[in-house]
Parts: C-alpha cells; sequence; structure tokens
C-alpha cells in the first residue's frame, strides 16, 4: 500500500481513538510504529520519544512528525502530522458547536463517561511508563537517572526542558 496513506491512516487512528493527551497514546503509537509496521525498532522509538519530549509541541504531533518524516521526508511529515491532529480537530469543533447550545456537560451519563474515562487514561499513563522504563532502565545508573529525575520534577518546581537539558549534557560528558 501507498506509504503517505499508512502514515495518515495510522496516525489518523490514533489521534482519533486515544483519549487523555498525548502520554496517553504513547501505548497506541508504540503498537503501530513498532509491532504493527516495524517503522521503527523500540530503541529508535524510545529515541524519537526522547526528541519529540524536548522540542516544543505535542509529544504525538512531533512523534507523527518525525516517523513521517523518516519514512517519506516533509511529505511524510505533513501527512503524519494531519493524520494524528485531524480527528482532534474534527472532533472538538463538533463539540464545541454542540456544548454552546446545550446541557450536554451536565447530563449523569456524560459526566459517568469522563469520571470513567479519567482514571483509564491514567491506566495508560502508566502502561506508557512499565514499557519504556523496561527498555530505558538498563541498569542501576540509569535506574538512579530515572529516580533522581522522578524525584526532581515532582517535587521542585523546575521546568522539564531545564531537567531534560542538564541529563542530556551529563549523559554526553559523563555516559560515553
Amino acid at each position: 500500500m501507498n506509504v503517505l496513506f499508512d502514515l495518515f491512516y495510522t496516525f489518523f487512528k490514533i489521534g482519533l481513538f486515544t483519549i487523555g493527551g498525548g502520554y496517553a497514546m504513547i501505548p497506541l503509537i508504540e503498537k503501530e510504529v513498532v509491532e504493527t509496521h516495524t517503522w521503527l525498532t523500540m530503541e529508535e522509538f524510545m529515541d524519537v520519544l526522547a526528541i519529540a519530549e524536548m522540542t516544543p509541541g505535542p509529544i504525538a504531533v512531533n512523534t507523527a512528525t518525525f516517523v513521517g518524516y523518516r519514512l517519506a521526508k516533509i511529505p511524510g511529515a505533513l501527512i503524519g502530522t494531519l493524520g494524528v491532529i485531524l480527528p482532534s480537530l474534527i472532533i472538538i469543533t463538533i463539540i464545541a458547536a454542540y456544548f454552546a447550545h446545550s446541557n450536554v456537560p451536565g447530563l449523569p451519563r456524560v459526566k459517568g463517561a469522563f469520571l470513567a474515562l479519567r482514571p483509564a487514561v491514567v491506566g495508560l499513563i502508566a502502561s506508557a511508563v512499565y514499557k519504556l522504563g523496561n527498555r530505558g532502565i538498563i541498569d542501576l545508573r540509569s535506574g538512579i537517572v530515572a529516580a533522581i529525575v522522578f524525584g526532581i520534577f515532582t517535587y521542585s518546581g523546575i521546568h522539564p526542558i531545564y531537567i531534560l537539558l542538564l541529563t542530556g549534557t551529563l549523559g554526553a560528558l559523563f555516559f560515553t
């Protein structure tokens, strides 16, 4: 099949069926990009996630852009990005138009759906952490780095970009 169509369809599905933002999308992106299509190895995928986290913009969009570029250069980057953002654009436009003229958010079943979706999103994010942790924490040193970064990020007001820049710099200096 056409690689551009595959890119668009794959990232459109990811954008359409993932609720909870970029981090909740990671398990589905990994499944599609690494397992289903084998566009990237798991190690390459983890590198892409690190880069996508450090660059401006949503992690899912950055990942779609990178994967698209890797497969089909500029057209692939554009198609992958369009595929992942188009479902959100369509859905939020419809919801905004409908919610503006109704009391849907106040309906008990809608409230119930959102109450159930919140822990589901947490579960998806936890799954991504578990899978990435199994591949990213490969020895005691990387485990210590992960624990320190977790502590700093959880208990301080330091912006994540500074933490990533610092750990990347220290890694380049001392982990070679």
